[in-house]
């Protein structure tokens, strides 16, 4: 009876800040993917709401006194006008406040174990819009384009296999502290090719775009520029760069197997790391 969903790591391999909406929230383009690495939450029958949490990362959310997860799950039972019934486990293995959308992927990753568990057919990406910027683009967990607040999502270029390295320096990082930090002109959308025929062309092609909230960032948390120099000095990085707002930093190789090395090589102990391929 019980439905078990993955919430896979989001990384923006680009990040531009082109406007500001009138109600504050910036408008934003990027080109999401999703790594391997995952929490997973798993949904039961029950006579009540509630959550456990499990994990490597657990402690870091033990605090909060109403975690996504469950406001997405009386959104649901709202929408459904039904009684928001289930016990919920997440096992949090990816960091918290981290840039690569953990908390909004356990909210899609809730919105569609409970549509299963409770029989509902719902759109989901409408109400994942209402939850958060990154939680639209999480309801797939497939690479899309993404632009507006979020939830306006187009087709992504054809990508290449290729691998990627994670790092996180151990820091949390509060997204409205960064954008507080980041000043200066807005960004264009940026040109995309249809797509890529393998991870080098990919990689310099990116490079040639930026993620706006890096700078910020580091400004915020200097551990996210040494986190961005080790990954840029190992052999095989094709591409270096932050995800979302930090502190999560990513890396491009050109096969999964390369970034399973490197990330074997990371000796911080205090520091997050994985490296594997891309969800398909």
């Amino acid at each position: 009876m019980a439905a078990v969903e993955f919430a896979a790591a989001k990384i923006n391999l680009f990040l531009h800040v082109t406007g500001r909406r009138a109600d504050g929230h910036h408008l934003l383009d990027s080109l999401a993917v999703f790594a391997g690495a995952a929490d997973e939450l798993r949904a039961e029958p029950a006579d009540t709401l509630s959550l456990t949490i499990d994990g490597p990362f657990a402690r870091a959310l033990l605090g909060e006194p109403d975690n996504l997860v469950l406001r997405a799950a009386r959104a649901l039972a709202e929408m459904a006008a039904i009684p928001p019934r289930a016990r919920l486990v997440l096992t949090k293995n990816l960091p918290v406040a981290s840039g690569i959308g953990g908390g909004s992927a356990d909210a899609a990753a809730a919105l569609r174990a409970l549509s299963a568990l409770w029989d509902i057919k719902a759109d989901l990406p409408a109400l994942a819009a209402r939850l958060g910027a990154d939680v639209p683009v999480c309801i797939a967990s497939r690479a899309a384009r993404m632009a507006g607040v979020g939830e306006v999502l187009s087709p992504p270029p054809r990508l290449p296999p290729c691998g990627v390295l994670l790092l996180n320096p151990g820091a949390p990082v509060a997204t409205a502290d960064v954008f507080r930090a980041r000043s200066g002109a807005f960004s264009s959308p940026a040109d995309l090719p249809a797509g890529w025929r393998d991870a080098a062309s990919m990689a310099a092609d990116l490079g040639r775009l930026r993620n706006d909230l890096e700078g910020p960032a580091i400004g915020v948390c200097p551990a996210i520029g040494a986190a961005l120099d080790m990954l840029r000095s190992m052999p095989g990085c094709l591409l270096g760069r932050m995800s979302g707002s930090g502190a999560t930093c990513f890396g491009l190789f050109s096969t999964p197997g390369q970034a399973e090395a490197a990330a074997r090589s990371v000796r911080r102990v205090e520091w997050w790391c994985w490296g594997g391929g891309l969800r398909a």
